[in-house]
C-alpha cells in the first residue's frame, strides 16, 4: 500500500507570496477577493497619489532652504526620500487597508485554507463573520500595539545611521508584513497573538523571505494594488504546510 505525501505549495517564503498570484483566481474563492482588492485599489491609488504631489512640495521647500553650498544635497537626498516615501506609505496604508477588510481578510484566509485542506468551514454564516468584526478588530490593534512603539526606533535609526539605518528599516517593515499576512490564519483557529509570533520566529527566514518580497511588491505601482489578497492567499498556504498542525487538532 502506497503512501501519499502533500508536497508543499512552495519552497521558500517568496515562494509561497507569488503562489498567492495562482490561488486568487482558483474557482470559488475569487469572490472572497473581490472586497480585499476593491478596499486596496482604493486606497492605494489616493495614497500615491498624494505621495507624489507632496514629495515634490517636500524636496522643492528643501532646495530652497539649503544654501547654495550645499545645494547637491537635494541629488543625495531625493533617492532615500523617495525610497522611505514608498516603503512608509506602503505599509501604513497596508496598514489602513487591512482594518478596513480585517473582517473580509480574514473570511478570505478561511476560505483558502478550507480550499487548500478540503476540511470542514471553520465558521458556517454571515452572522459568524459580523460576530468576529470585534475580535478581528481588535487583533489588529494588537498589531498596531506593537509596531509603533518599534516603528519610532527604527524611523529614529534610519536617519542617524546611513545605510544601515534604512536597511534596519526596511527589515523591521519586511518582519510586519510578514506579521500582517500570516496572522490570518492563526486569527481564524483563535490562536493567541504572542503565540503567533512565537511560531513566527521559529521559521524566520520563511517568514522574512515572505516579507521582504510582500514589502517589494507592495512598493510597485499597479502590483501594489492586488497585493493584499494574494498575501492573504500565500500566507495561508503556507499557514497549511508549516503551522496548521501545531495548531489544529
Amino acid at each position: 500500500m502506497s503512501l501519499t505525501i502533500q508536497q508543499p505549495f512552495a519552497q521558500s517564503g517568496a515562494g509561497y507570496l507569488i503562489k498567492g498570484f495562482e490561488l486568487i483566481r482558483l474557482k470559488g474563492i475569487r469572490r472572497f477577493v473581490f472586497i480585499p482588492l476593491i478596499v486596496n485599489l482604493l486606497l492605494f491609488s489616493i495614497a500615491f497619489y498624494f505621495m507624489f504631489l507632496q514629495l515634490d512640495v517636500y524636496m522643492l521647500e528643501l532646495q530652497q532652504w539649503l544654501p547654495d553650498t550645499l545645494s547637491w544635497l537635494t541629488s543625495a537626498i531625493w533617492p532615500i526620500a523617495l525610497l522611505f516615501f514608498l516603503v512608509m506609505f506602503s505599509f501604513i496604508f497596508s496598514s489602513v487597508a487591512n482594518w478596513i477588510a480585517a473582517p473580509f481578510n480574514g473570511l478570505l484566509s478561511e476560505k483558502m485554507e478550507l480550499l487548500l485542506t478540503q476540511s470542514s468551514p471553520i465558521s458556517g454564516s454571515s452572522l459568524d463573520l459580523i460576530k468576529d468584526i470585534p475580535r478581528t478588530l481588535s487583533r489588529e490593534w494588537c498589531k498596531f500595539r506593537y509596531y509603533l512603539p518599534r516603528a519610532i526606533g527604527f524611523f529614529i535609526l534610519y536617519w542617524i545611521l546611513p545605510i544601515i539605518g534604512q536597511v534596519l528599516w526596511f527589515l523591521f517593515l519586511a518582519w510586519m508584513m510578514a506579521i500582517q499576512y500570516k496572522d490570518y490564519p492563526f486569527d481564524n483557529h483563535k490562536v493567541n497573538f504572542d503565540e503567533m509570533k512565537i511560531a513566527l520566529k521559529e521559521r524566520k527566514g520563511l517568514s522574512y523571505s515572505f516579507g521582504i518580497t510582500t514589502a517589494i511588491f507592495s512598493m510597485v505601482p499597479l502590483l501594489n494594488l492586488v497585493i493584499m489578497p494574494v498575501a492573504i492567499c500565500g500566507a495561508t498556504a503556507m499557514w497549511v504546510d508549516h503551522y496548521r498542525e501545531d495548531f489544529v487538532e
